[in-house]
């Protein structure tokens, strides 16, 4: 029998021409765990994870990844699950955070007091289509609270299959924790820089055979950071429960109502031709005396009917409505006219002025709706063995605002302490938006010999879009439909481990705006973005891991005319032009070793724009996404003080640049060590979990990322070193 390496060697064939370092990165993650497969021949119920997937007596599953009854070991797609336990220990509040435990996720203009943005294999989440909660879709442009979430899933790649029209990078999942068993659980804790915060998490099974469970989660915290005028508060009350009600039927209901209130952090900015110094994280250029806070409030509430039929199938039907009120509210930087009348359209002056313009947009009411009727279960069909699910998911958005605040105020300085006057006047339109769809679903997964299994998904997706302003001019309306395929297959080597190929596509929409100038307007774009990947994982015996490298092709939209111009009817038009292309490699690595708990993952990513009209777009590298990023993590269970670990975590982000056409404008890489202890103690029935953390221990100063937003450079700083404490008590 051949050694097991010499299959993994012959499944990992990377292209031509990628870097040594990164094929070594496969090949060293494959290897490490095939020396383990001997021990791996039968399931382990020691706990153990993979990164930061959580494996805790049994194998666990993503439903994000749309085959949630299929372990995620053994399932042919990239998907991380980030648990509540890993989170909280690690001080993680809120999504943005999950960033510093994939390499995969990265930052998207993040910053505090605003709803969070993610990036996944350099592509960033539409807030608007690649969300779910419970698996059902939601609208993103707001806080999304985790205190009562179980858990995060992050699909990695084309999500077509799983979402119908979303981009590229991946989905977010967040998924509502559940009364399945008794706990009482409270919490406090605090920042550096005068965050502070209680919670409570209540759950009981209740009759005598526990067939009605009731979950309750509250939570309120005074936010502050070290950063100016970064006071304010959040707030979440939610309540889940369920009614077992006989013959496997299962009836579960949850309702969710946040409201956070907080001053926004804008970026900085190169200041002319020069990339400056990192800022000091202190400042926040949103300190003006008329800077309001942008509060985001949400309700949220989902009903879901499980009733089994015959055999191994059941129906399932899934709910939700979601009321979403922004009032988005900031003394905005953006740009810069000099002494000389020089205008710096997407940077600061070199003199450190900017440009502060009074913007105020109140009232935003965001509604989104969704239905999704399933059935799934398995059959024999001769040989093979199917599991199957099939269903249709109605949604609808509507979007409705008000005018809006945009209006020049002064000229601030980028030391944050220049005053200039408010100018709220409501003198800009606003957009509202309409949209419905019907997704058509299948799914299956086949199981062709005991080790082979070909898996099949298709998503018919059929949607009205339609958009006015809120004078009631550019209106736009279309109607289309897309269909989203993909296909993989793979091979369990042994038990836990399998080596796998897929190929998926994804789909996305876009409208040329009703515009005099655009010769198209009102015409509808669809861009088919295109993945393939090949992987290879292993989980047992104290060992996880995982490698996968992967292909995306996503089109991209350009507005060329030879004499474009806003005042020239008929001089642009709005084209597919060229694609953006993202090749990467990712590895991951989880092993226990005694008293140590040990974990690494990195990506290389090459992307880059190919194919446009534009010359200096192609072969350029997107802004803000680094080439090279690391996770590592070691964990040391004290023998001396049984309930006490201590962890350190290292992440590592490679330079990013500043635009899509100047390769030469960059940022340095960073390096950033977080240190954590946590410590266990049981007196009687009651367990003490106290925790602490210092986050950016050394101080590093830093640019953390450089995002180009609305034509514009933005530079965020890594936050200075900042301490934190909690403690939890199970009751």
């Amino acid at each position: 029998m051949a050694h097991p390496s010499s299959h993994l060697h012959a499944a990992f064939q990377p292209p031509q021409g990628w870097p040594r370092h990164a094929v070594a990165l496969a090949a060293a993650t494959a290897l490490l765990g095939a020396g383990t497969v001997a021990r791996a021949q039968s399931p382990s119920g020691d706990s153990t994870s993979l990164g930061t997937v959580t494996i805790t007596g049994r194998a666990p599953t993503a439903s994000v990844t749309g085959f949630g009854s299929q372990p995620l070991a053994t399932t042919p797609i990239s998907a991380t699950v980030l648990g509540a336990d890993d989170l909280r220990a690690r001080g993680i509040d809120r999504l943005a955070e999950v960033t510093t435990l994939d390499a995969a996720i990265g930052d998207a203009y993040n910053t505090t007091g605003y709803w969070d943005y993610l990036s996944v294999r350099g592509f960033v989440l539409d807030n608007r289509f690649n969300y779910r909660r419970d698996g059902l879709p939601i609208n993103a442009e707001t806080s999304l609270h985790l205190g009562n979430k179980a858990a995060v899933e992050i699909l990695k790649g084309a999500s077509g299959m799983q979402a119908g029209t979303s981009a590229p990078g991946g989905l977010a999942n967040l998924v509502v924790k559940r009364p399945d068993r008794d706990l009482t659980s409270v919490g406090a804790g605090w920042q550096q820089g005068g965050t502070y915060g209680a919670n409570l998490d209540l759950s009981r099974r209740i009759g005598e055979s526990k067939d009605v469970g009731l979950r309750l989660n509250v939570a309120t915290e005074r936010l502050n950071t070290t950063t100016q005028n970064t006071r304010g508060e959040r707030h979440l009350l939610a309540l889940a429960g369920d009614w077992r009600i006989g013959n496997g039927a299962l009836l579960e209901a949850e309702f969710e109502h946040s409201l956070q209130r907080q001053p926004s952090v804008p970026g900085f900015s190169m200041l002319g031709n020069t990339v400056p110094s990192p800022a000091d994280p202190r400042i926040n250029l949103n300190n003006q005396a008329w800077s309001l806070p942008v509060v985001l409030l949400g309700d949220t509430a989902s009903l879901r009917w499980t009733q089994p039929l015959a055999g191994s199938w059941k129906l399932v039907a899934h709910g939700m409505t979601q009321r979403l009120k922004n009032d988005d509210r900031i003394a905005f930087p953006y740009g810069c006219t000099d002494s000389s009348g020089n205008w710096y359209g997407d940077r600061y002056c070199p003199d450190g002025s900017v440009d502060l313009y009074d913007f105020r947009s109140e009232n935003e009411r965001r509604r989104s709706d969704a239905l999704d009727l399933g059935a799934q279960g398995r059959f024999d069909l001769g040989p093979t063995r199917h599991e199957l699910a099939s269903g249709v998911l109605l949604t609808r958005y509507t979007q409705r605002m008000q005018k809006q605040a945009y209006n020049w105020a002064g000229t601030g300085t980028v030391n944050g302490l220049t005053a200039v006057p408010a100018a709220p006047d409501l003198t800009d339109e606003n957009t509202n938006r309409d949209e419905r769809s019907t997704e058509l679903y299948l799914r299956d997964a086949v199981r062709l010999a005991p080790t082979w299994q070909l898996w099949a998904g298709l998503r018919h997706t059929l949607f009205h879009r339609e958009s006015v302003r809120t004078n009631g001019s550019r209106a736009t309306a279309y109607d289309d439909q897309v269909t989203s395929p993909w296909l993989a297959l793979s091979w369990e080597w042994a038990p836990q481990h399998i080596a796998y190929a897929s190929w998926g596509r994804g789909m996305e929409s876009e409208v040329a705006p009703n515009r005099s100038h655009y010769r198209n307007r009102g015409e509808v774009l669809l861009s088919r973005s295109r993945q393939l990947e090949a992987g290879l994982k292993g989980s047992g015996a104290g060992l996880a891991w995982s490698t996968a490298v992967f292909d995306l092709l996503r089109p991209q939209t350009n507005t060329v005319g030879t004499a474009c111009s806003s005042a020239t009817a008929d001089s642009c038009t709005l084209v597919i032009d060229g694609n953006a292309h993202h090749r990467g490699l990712e590895g991951q690595v989880e092993q226990s070793l005694g008293d140590w708990r040990l974990a690494a993952g990195g990506m290389w990513l090459h992307a880059s724009r190919e194919g446009s009209s534009d010359p200096t777009l192609n072969g350029r590298r997107p802004p803000n996404v680094p080439e090279r990023t690391l996770r590592a993590r070691a964990t040391y269970l004290a023998s001396f003080l049984p309930g006490l670990s201590t962890s350190a975590s290292l992440v590592h982000e490679g330079d990013r640049t500043l635009t899509p056409r100047d390769a030469n404008l960059r940022i340095p890489s960073w390096t950033r060590l977080d240190l954590a202890a946590q410590w266990v103690q049981h007196w009687g029935e009651r367990r003490f979990t106290w925790s602490a953390g210092i986050d950016n221990a050394t101080n590093r100063r830093a640019w953390r990322e450089s995002p180009y937003q609305f034509d514009h450079i933005y530079l965020f700083p890594l936050a200075e070193r900042t301490a934190r404490l909690g403690l939890t008590v199970d009751l």
